[in-house]
């Protein structure tokens, strides 16, 4: 459930609440998923797996500056504070989700980014 969209409230026409939460939870997860930094560091950077989460993470920052442009354009400026209260309830969201997959796996996660 956590997945599914959810109508950004304070934004009337409902197809575009939807398209907001959908790019916020777009932005939190690709911002905050990063599998890649699990690979240990002895890990061959010719390894396929390797190769394929590295590559999942340059797509995603590609996916990124578009959710970015479409969150903070000019067309959604009237409802900015509604964005911005979407992005950061996603955001705490998919930390927490992916914290505790993390924990679920065994790894620790540090709230002081180190």
């Amino acid at each position: 459930m956590a997945w599914a969209p959810s109508p950004v409230s304070g934004v009337a026409d409902r197809r575009l609440a939807t398209t907001i939460d959908i790019a916020a939870l777009g932005y939190a997860a690709h911002g905050a998923i990063r599998p890649a930094a699990l690979l240990p560091v002895e890990a061959s950077a010719d390894d396929p797996f390797v190769v394929a989460l590295r590559r999942i993470e340059f797509e995603s920052s590609r996916l990124i500056q578009a959710q970015i442009h479409f969150l903070k354009g000019d067309d959604l400026k009237p409802v900015r504070d509604a964005v911005s209260a979407a992005v950061n309830d996603r955001h705490r969201q998919v930390r927490k989700l992916w914290a505790e997959t993390l924990h679920s796996i065994g790894i620790s996660h540090r709230a002081d980014g180190e």
